[in-house]
């Protein structure tokens, strides 16, 4: 049986889903690849991938040259968040982050949301949000959960992993205020698209390229520096340069609902 076969089908028996009633797979493979480095089982061999192959993307998706926007933000047409849902826009999305953000983008897995910053009909950025990370220090010191607790309650944990203004875009205060819309819609957007409502926002800032001001100005709170080091699969870890944690609450008792065993989330196991 492979891998992914049995971690179906321990899903199944123990009715490890998502709130859509999807099996968490991943999740499961985690665990299960946990409980084979504690020497409490052993997996079966793992079966050599087929290399993948990328379709090219579609004229629809491939970015195109855009008119600067140099303005104050009063001129523009009101700003929104527009979600992204249909697979033509999410293409061009796709595209865009891919071209235009440091860090790039090779897609989105489990529980994510995008959207385009619009201004009547012009698109000025992108914005994702996705799971949050597993573990992070000054993180979990500030919420004060126990390692239980993070298990159970991770998943109300919201990463905003890219945070996208196009190049062509230069409005004073624009990003501030996205940020502030985006908490503002974040609960009930997630509550819709994914059945259960986030308590926290958080994102990492890279220092050697920027401060982290537009997340200061719409209210998220720094609390220190990631380590730099990642828990990638058990026995292995992967490094990277310290980023900054910011994060947002969404409710004001966000820290104590985290830390309540009831707030688990709809298809969140239980020890």
């Amino acid at each position: 049986m492979a891998r992914k076969e049995l971690a179906a089908t321990v899903c199944e028996h123990l009715g490890w889903t998502t709130p859509t009633g999807t099996a968490k797979i991943s999740a499961c493979l985690d665990f299960l690849e946990r409980l084979q480095a504690a020497g409490l089982l052993v997996l079966p061999a793992l079966r050599p991938s087929p290399p993948r192959r990328c379709a090219p993307p579609s004229a629809s998706a491939t970015p195109v040259a855009e008119p600067a926007v140099h303005c104050a933000l009063s001129a523009l047409a009101p700003v929104s968040l527009a979600e992204v849902r249909d697979a033509t826009r999410v293409a061009q999305w796709d595209a865009l982050v891919a071209r235009w953000h440091p860090l790039g983008f090779q897609g989105a897995f489990g529980y994510r949301l995008r959207y385009f910053i619009t201004a009547g009909e012009r698109r000025l950025g992108c914005v994702l949000l996705s799971g949050a990370a597993r573990a992070v220090a000054v993180r979990d010191q500030w919420i004060g959960w126990t390692p239980q607790a993070r298990r159970e309650n991770l998943a109300r944990v919201v990463n905003n992993s890219r945070f996208l203004i196009f190049p062509h875009v230069r409005v004073p205060h624009l990003a501030s205020h996205v940020l502030g819309q985006l908490a503002r819609r974040a609960r009930a957007d997630w509550l819709e698209h994914w059945g259960f409502e986030p308590l926290l926002l958080e994102t990492f800032v890279d220092p050697r390229h920027y401060a982290g001001t537009c997340y200061r100005a719409a209210g998220w709170q720094l609390l220190g520096a990631s380590s730099g080091r990642g828990l990638a699969r058990p026995g292995q870890s992967y490094h990277s340069t310290p980023r900054q944690v910011w994060v947002k609450a969404l409710t004001s008792d966000a820290c104590a609902l985290l830390c309540a065993s009831l707030c688990a989330a709809p298809g969140s196991p239980r020890s």
